[in-house]
């Protein structure tokens, strides 16, 4: 199901602070005509933290529909403060949706127990299959590879997006040891070439906003074991990646996305501020 590069999309933001739905169906398409295998609505790229419950509808409603059109697989990020109150945002996720995106609660700091449990409930009420996004550096609460792969036995637990923050032993104890039907997909731009080496299917990667066919390219190499081609599209796309994360995402990413006329405006919401000038041309460079 996670096979492939799938492109958390930007919320863009006209020029009087409105979503710009017209914007973001228009990236959905360019980016699924370049060969992304799905979208990934209201993600950390998207800003979901700043977006009110009309406008989040409005975005899961605009990908929905392009979706549909290119018959590509709707992932929505599912954000809750507590099991309960994420179990109950599953539950009331619309038609076209494929899977959700799912963190551990933050701040909480459960326990790898309490992370079975959430996870567990909410494999019972959702929907649509569960994607577990593995990020720790942002939810504070760290899981080890063997309690990573009690939830991947799940059915309803479809797989994960890995955003570990690098590769460590535990990605490689991870990686080498995966329930059926269990797959990996990467959260960190600039590691989506070794990791997909290692045994990840594909990528959750906001880097294919940009250069989207040669991420596509970079995936089906490794897939196919052309091991020079993938090397070297993986050591460039590394440093596009790492340039558009220079400041915080999405950030730069919006300035390039604006001044390449895909969007109407860089905003961010704050506490984002827009990004350096600097920043904007080292990653359009």
């Amino acid at each position: 199901m996670l096979r492939g590069i799938h492109v958390p999309l930007v919320t863009p933001f006209d020029a009087s602070g409105e979503v710009a739905v017209d914007a973001i169906e228009k990236l959905g398409r360019q980016v699924l005509d370049q060969g992304a295998a799905g979208l990934v609505a209201l993600g950390t790229t998207g800003e979901v933290a700043a977006l009110d419950p009309g406008e989040r509808a409005r975005v899961i409603e605009a990908c929905a529909q392009v979706c549909a059109e290119r018959q590509a697989l709707l992932t929505v990020g599912v954000t809750g403060g507590d099991t309960r109150s994420t179990a109950r945002a599953l539950r009331e996720l619309p038609p076209g949706v494929g899977a959700a995106l799912v963190t551990v609660p933050s701040f909480l700091r459960p326990g790898e127990r309490g992370v079975v449990a959430h996870f567990a409930a909410l494999a019972e009420e959702t929907p649509v299959p569960l994607v577990i996004y593995h990020i720790p550096y942002r939810t504070g609460q760290a899981v080890g590879a063997a309690t990573l792969r009690e939830l991947g036995a799940h059915p309803m637990i479809a797989g994960m997006k890995y955003a570990a923050g690098g590769i460590t032993q535990e990605t490689v104890e991870l990686l080498a040891d995966l329930p059926e039907g269990f797959e990996v997909v990467c959260g960190d731009d600039v590691f989506v070439s070794p990791l997909l080496a290692m045994g990840a299917v594909g990528g959750i990667l906001a880097s294919a906003h940009v250069e989207t066919g040669a991420f596509v390219e970079l995936a089906e190499a490794w897939h196919a074991g052309d091991v020079v081609r993938a090397r070297a599209l993986g050591r460039r796309l590394a440093r596009l990646s790492a340039s558009l994360f220079a400041e915080p995402n999405p950030t730069v990413l919006k300035g390039v996305l604006h001044a390449r006329g895909l969007i109407p405006t860089p905003d961010v919401r704050l506490p984002l501020v827009p990004a350096s000038a600097e920043a904007v041309s080292q990653a359009l460079a």
